[in-house]
């Protein structure tokens, strides 16, 4: 499942990490790369320990803990902590399919996440920029993605995926990877689908005695299919 998550960070917020990656010391962007990646992959990251890498990042995991779409759509129980690239001057990071497993050095010992879900956060208006697309290919075709300032993207860690050269300005974006409770993508979507059905519902018909049966539905099949 592919997720738009509009408004994960407002303006304010926006501009203040645009700030402090322009303050930033930027790093070659192969050191968080495996052999494969690495020689695809052509752009800058923030390394790990970098004070703005931490600082920013605390930012996005306050954001994702309040935002209830993000949650019914990833399930999370383990986000590796958010990192931050940049594109510009023909960079780019050719196709390849992320690492299974990552670890979180932020923590001893080194706690394994499953990447269950990549996410990509947008830190630049489109227009700010030309190329740069994320194209991430799945079992339903190609997608191109290039979101507002604030958005997220969310797909599976399975998934082949791009970002094309930036020939104009500078791709600015935060990227981490998410473990779920719930493995198969097919699971975490048909949750997804129940989850906003029953919020529908909710909002229209408060009181509609289905409710009760529907929800039930949705945490019997979480009980069965959850990973923790």
């Amino acid at each position: 499942m592919l997720l738009h998550i509009p408004g994960v960070l407002d303006a304010d917020q926006v501009d203040h990490f645009r700030q402090r990656l322009q303050e930033a010391n930027w790093s070659d962007g192969r050191i968080t790369a495996g052999y494969q990646s690495a020689k695809a992959k052509h752009n800058l990251q923030l390394a790990e320990t970098d004070p703005a890498a931490r600082e920013l990042g605390g930012i996005v995991l306050d954001a994702l803990a309040k935002n209830p779409t993000f949650f019914a759509g990833a399930l999370p129980l383990k986000i590796y902590p958010p990192l931050f690239n940049a594109y510009a001057g023909g960079q780019s990071f050719g196709y390849h399919v992320d690492n299974a497993v990552r670890y979180d050095r932020t923590v001893q010992p080194p706690r394994p996440v499953r990447t269950d879900l990549s996410a990509t956060l947008f830190l630049c208006d489109p227009d700010a920029y030309d190329g740069g697309d994320l194209v991430i290919e799945d079992t339903y075709g190609t997608h191109s993605v290039k979101l507002p300032a604030g958005d997220l993207v969310l797909y599976p860690g399975t998934s082949l995926h791009q970002v094309q050269p930036v020939t104009r300005g500078t791709r600015l974006a935060s990227f981490f990877w998410i473990q779920s409770m719930i493995r198969e993508d097919a699971r975490r979507r048909l949750l997804f689908e129940l989850d906003v059905s029953i919020q529908q519902l909710t909002a229209r018909i408060p009181d509609a005695p289905e409710l009760i049966q529907l929800t039930g539905i949705y945490h019997n099949l979480l009980r069965q299919w959850t990973d923790v």
